[in-house]
Order: C-alpha cells, then sequence, then structure tokens
C-alpha cells in the first residue's frame, strides 16, 4: 500500500475546510445557546461552592492585618529585583542561579527553551515568584475557619495555574514554534477542538483527554477471558477463565469502587492486576457495578452491601463450594468492604477470611483536597440536583476529580488540542478516566454526609446497616493496606488511621506515586517501589520513619502475605460455568459495557 503525499504545511484549501468546519460549529453552538436562553435555560450565576464568601472573608482579615500585605509586596519586590538581575547576566551570556524553581514533576517547563531563553526563563521565573508570594501571603490568614482557609489555598493554586505562561500562545515557546511553523493552522485546528468538545458536552466544555476510538472494551482493555455468573440489579459477577492448571483453594473476590469503573485494574495485559493474580493461581471474581439512572434513586448503601459484596460472596460459594474467600476492595469499594466485614463480624459470619484494602478510607479525618468541596452548603446543593433525577452526573464528578490535578488533566489537555492543535494520544488510563459512571442519589448523600462530614464509620455504632451497628474493632481477620504516597484522593496519613481500628493482624504498605499510577504498577515495569514497616505504629509518621524501602512492584509483597494466608492448599483450576452458577453472558459483561458520553 502506497504511503499517502504529505500536505503542505499552509495548505489553503485545508485551512478552507478547517475554517469552513469552524464556522458550521460555532452558527450551531451559537443557535443551541440562544435556544436554551429562550427557554430559561441559560447560566444561572450562582456562588454554591461557597468561593466568593470565602475570599470576601479572606479580604477582611487581610485588610485588618495591612502588615502582611505589606510583608509580601516588599517580599515579591526584592524577588522581582533579582529575577531582573539574574535575566540580565543571561541575557549578557553569563550563568545565573534561578530566583526560583519548578517543583519536582512539573511537567509545565519541559521545553528547554524554559531553561535555555532568557525571556522565556523569566516568564516562567516570573509567574512562580508570584504564585509563590500569593499562595504564602493567603495560606495563613489568621481568624479564618479551617474549612474556609482549605477553600482559599485550593481555589487561589487553582487561579495560579491558569494564568500560567504555559497556557499563553505568545508565552509559551512550543506553542510560539507550532504557530509560526503552521502559519497558525495548530490554532484553526484547535479552535475546532474546542468547538467539538463544547458542542460534545451540549454547551458545557468536555475536553477529550485520549482518543477513545482507539479503544474497545473486552478488545484491548478489560478483555482478561471470563464470564459473567450471577448478576442483580446493582451488579455483575465475573469469573476469570484460570491460566494455571491448579489454584489456591480459596477463591478471591475484588470490589471495585462504583465511582469509576473495574476495568482500571484490567487494562491491558500487561499492567492487568486482574491477569496478573489470575497467573498467580487465584480464582479471581470481579465485580463490576451498573451504571445507575433514575431507576436507582433510591438504592442506599446498604442496598450495596446486600446487593453488592454479600451477594458476590453467596454467589461464589455456589460457584466454587467453597465457604472461605479472600477480599480486595478499591477506594470506596474499600470502605463497604470494611462495612460488609464489621456487619458480618456482629452476625458471626466468617466466610472472608483475609481483606485486602487497596487506597481505602475507614477513617475520613483527614480527606485531603476533595474535602473542599464537602461542606453543608455544597452537599444540599447537590442534593438539591441529584433530586431532579435521580442521580449525580458522571462528568460532574469528573470535574471535581480532575481540578485536584489541574496541570496533568486539564490543561495540559488545553495546550495539546486548543494551543498545539493535536489530537489527544491513545492511552488506556484516561479512556478508563473518562468513561464515566454515576451515582445514585439516596446513596451518594449517605455516604457524603456520614463518611465525609460526620465521619461516622470509625465510630462503634457510627452507622447501623441492615439493622446492625457497625464496628470496625470488632474485624478480627488478617488485612493488607495498600496506600500511595501521592495520593490526592485517599491521603495515606487518612487510610494509615483506618487500618489501626482493625483487631486483626494489618500489613501496611505505602507504595510510590498516587491513587491510580502507584496501584496499577506491576511487577515488569519496575517503578516506583514501596515502603514496608513490620510495626503498625501509634501515629503514621512514625511508621514511615523507620519503614523500609523496596525496589519494584508492591504486587510481589501482597502474593507473598496472601499466600501465606492461603497455605499449602491447592485444587484443579476452576472454569466458570463448572460449578452451579451458569454462565449468562462473555466478560466483561453489558454493565460495563454502558458508556456515558463524558469524555
Amino acid at each position: 500500500m502506497s504511503a499517502q503525499p504529505q500536505q503542505p504545511v499552509n495548505d489553503p484549501a485545508q485551512t478552507a475546510k478547517i475554517f469552513a468546519e469552524v464556522a458550521e460549529r460555532s452558527s450551531k453552538l451559537l443557535g443551541d445557546f440562544a435556544k436554551s436562553h429562550a427557554q430559561g435555560k441559560g447560566i444561572a450565576f450562582t456562588d454554591e461552592m461557597g468561593i466568593a464568601k470565602a475570599f470576601m472573608d479572606l479580604s477582611a482579615q487581610l485588610l485588618a492585618n495591612p502588615w502582611k500585605i505589606a510583608e509580601t509586596q516588599v517580599k515579591m519586590f526584592w524577588d522581582y529585583v533579582a529575577l531582573w538581575q539574574s535575566s540580565t547576566l543571561k541575557l549578557l551570556g553569563h550563568s545565573a542561579e534561578p530566583v526560583a524553581r519548578p517543583e519536582q514533576g512539573d511537567y509545565r517547563w519541559r521545553d528547554e527553551e524554559w531553561q535555555n531563553h532568557f525571556l522565556f526563563d523569566y516568564f516562567k521565573q516570573f509567574h512562580l515568584i508570584a504564585a509563590r508570594n500569593i499562595q504564602d501571603a493567603v495560606c495563613c490568614v489568621e481568624g479564618l475557619p479551617l474549612e474556609t482557609q482549605k477553600k482559599i489555598d485550593f481555589f487561589t493554586r487553582q487561579y495560579l495555574d491558569a494564568l500560567s505562561p504555559s497556557n499563553f500562545i505568545l508565552t509559551n515557546p512550543q506553542v510560539l514554534r507550532e504557530t509560526v511553523n503552521s502559519g497558525g493552522q495548530n490554532l484553526i485546528r484547535g479552535l475546532n477542538n474546542l468547538l467539538d468538545d463544547i458542542d460534545r458536552g451540549n454547551g458545557k466544555l468536555r475536553i477529550k483527554m485520549t482518543d477513545t476510538n482507539a479503544f474497545k472494551i473486552g478488545k484491548n482493555v478489560a478483555a482478561t477471558p471470563g464470564k459473567v455468573v450471577y448478576q442483580t440489579d446493582l451488579m455483575q459477577l465475573i469469573q476469570y477463565q484460570p491460566l494455571t492448571a491448579e489454584v489456591y483453594g480459596r477463591p478471591l473476590l475484588i470490589i471495585p469502587p462504583w465511582i469509576n469503573k473495574y476495568y482500571i485494574l484490567d487494562l491491558r495485559p500487561k499492567n492487568s492486576f486482574i491477569r496478573w493474580a489470575v497467573e498467580q493461581g487465584h480464582t479471581v471474581f470481579v465485580v463490576s457495578w451498573v451504571n445507575p439512572d433514575k431507576r436507582h434513586a433510591e438504592k442506599s448503601f446498604e442496598d450495596y452491601m446486600f446487593e453488592g459484596s454479600l451477594a458476590a460472596l453467596g454467589a461464589i460459594e455456589e460457584a466454587t463450594g467453597e465457604k472461605q474467600v479472600n477480599v480486595i476492595g478499591y477506594c470506596l469499594g474499600g470502605t463497604l468492604l470494611g462495612a460488609t466485614l464489621a456487619y458480618m463480624a456482629a452476625k458471626q459470619d466468617k466466610r472472608f477470611v483475609s481483606a485486602t484494602f487497596f487506597v481505602s478510607l475507614l477513617d475520613f479525618s483527614i480527606p485531603g483536597e476533595l474535602g473542599v468541596f464537602i461542606d453543608e452548603q455544597q452537599v444540599e446543593n447537590l442534593e438539591r440536583k441529584m433530586s431532579e433525577r435521580g442521580y449525580l452526573e458522571g462528568h460532574e464528578m469528573a470535574s471535581t476529580f480532575n481540578m485536584l490535578r489541574a496541570n496533568d488533566l486539564i490543561w495540559s489537555f488545553v495546550i495539546n488540542n486548543y494551543l498545539l492543535g493535536k489530537e489527544p494520544f491513545p492511552f488506556d488510563l484516561l479512556y478508563w478516566n473518562s468513561d464515566s459512571t454515576r451515582m445514585p442519589a439516596n446513596m451518594h448523600s449517605y455516604y457524603l454526609r456520614n463518611m465525609y462530614m460526620k465521619n461516622a464509620l470509625r465510630e462503634p455504632g457510627g452507622i447501623t446497616l441492615g439493622g446492625v451497628p457497625i464496628d470496625l474493632r470488632k474485624i478480627e481477620m488478617p488485612a493488607y493496606f495498600i496506600s500511595t504516597a501521592e495520593d490526592h484522593i485517599a491521603p495515606w496519613k487518612s487510610t494509615y488511621l483506618g487500618a489501626r481500628l482493625l483487631a486483626g493482624p494489618v500489613r501496611f504498605v505505602l507504595g510510590g506515586s498516587g491513587h491510580i499510577a502507584g496501584i496499577v504498577n506491576p511487577p515488569s515495569a519496575d517503578k516506583y517501589g514501596y515502603w514496608t514497616n513490620d510495626s503498625l505504629e501509634k501515629e503514621p509518621d512514625a511508621w514511615q520513619k523507620h519503614a523500609r524501602f523496596h525496589q519494584g512492584s508492591w504486587w510481589t509483597d501482597w502474593q507473598a502475605w496472601i499466600d501465606r494466608q492461603n497455605g499449602a492448599d491447592r485444587v484443579p483450576a476452576r472454569s466458570p460455568g463448572a460449578g452451579r452458577l451458569k454462565v449468562i453472558e462473555a466478560a466483561p459483561g453489558s454493565y460495563v459495557s454502558a458508556r456515558l458520553d463524558a469524555s
């Protein structure tokens, strides 16, 4: 097959075609905007998150302390004097120490021109100096409630990230080069991409993060062979085809979060925890949660326990004949697992014999930056929205998580898609990230109020499920906690406090990286490493001080631990459908295949 001839960089025909697409999309969007206003559905300017009030309170406190403002101004002035001197030296060909350096891992400044060209280096340092001084000025203002202070810190950072010189055409060297080389076609393509994203979002911007056409569920993601062998209104249970002649006698159940879809643990063969666990000789079962709609509005946290974790446990016994099961809970799935284990302990139900918690909160006293979005005013507004449709829309939750890492998950795509005019790169993890899920109104309200706002799960009898007061201190089975050092969703010091609530022997392991990459970290990648400490000390800082670092993946450490729990018992491999449960459909199943257009 002959290669297609390349078009010239400044192709008038191509430019005219893109302009025509832009004009057509713009006309449609303007028409839709006018129509929505005519129907009373225009933009309403409200302060549902209380941001304006928080910054008004900040202003009042700063005005009451003019010396603080003066101190910041003087410090910033001398920083800029030093920057001017170092930039002048650099212009004249001399070396000069930078006044402000980016934090390690800040990929906005990867282009060599940010370091080598005095002008772009000046833009970079000018922004970093401003950001540093502004954040220092607002971070520790006396007289502000803690929640207000956290909100100010978070949204000040959002504001400063938005104003980064990397986000503008004339101050980003890579964008400027592309604009000159392409005769501005990158900006025309970028405008077309922007309009496309607004169009897909029905008038709201939904940034496209990956090429969604490059992946197909069941083909190149979520492709580990298995069968759906059981289902309820809330979940399908997948049993995976064995890859070894013999398997552990105890099956392994994985309970993922229903905030996202389960196949984060089964992306591709090389980074699939599910496939790797099957290869180690586990009979793996995974819960695949339904993507709820208004029919599920009244589904409760309790329903997720009875129709989810407990129903799956009963189904595994039917499928395999085994009464003892190992279980893993991931994130919110781990929170559900903790509640389920406490319920079972009260009922003297001992079918789960070991528990593993992936980045799971049981104690919510350190919620991280997610706490910025959870207070009485915001939860009331959220409940009002959810009551109208019966669920929390998937893209709304995705936007919240993206803001926690705005430079990586928002602004990098603004630069790539809109300023450089490129299509996003095919990336399995970002495909999964864009595969949004909803949350039932009743369940989500309960979760926010009882877990985050009241932190009631950690208190004996703080919540009641199925008429049983839940007490995590009654959980006596061996437990393994894996948390990650850079987790912005489940901060490891909070997961550590939750681990200490359990009564049985606990192994706590701290992995490198964050909430997703630190978990999806196969041994073959040889990345990040992990820390262990055989003593579960009272304070997380003390645990960390005495922890030992290990190269490689925590997966191997977990496998050694679970092997000790299982003992030497092996049985012939079990195939889906060979037991009392018959095959319903092939994995990954219909529940996970329902996709919302919320990328």
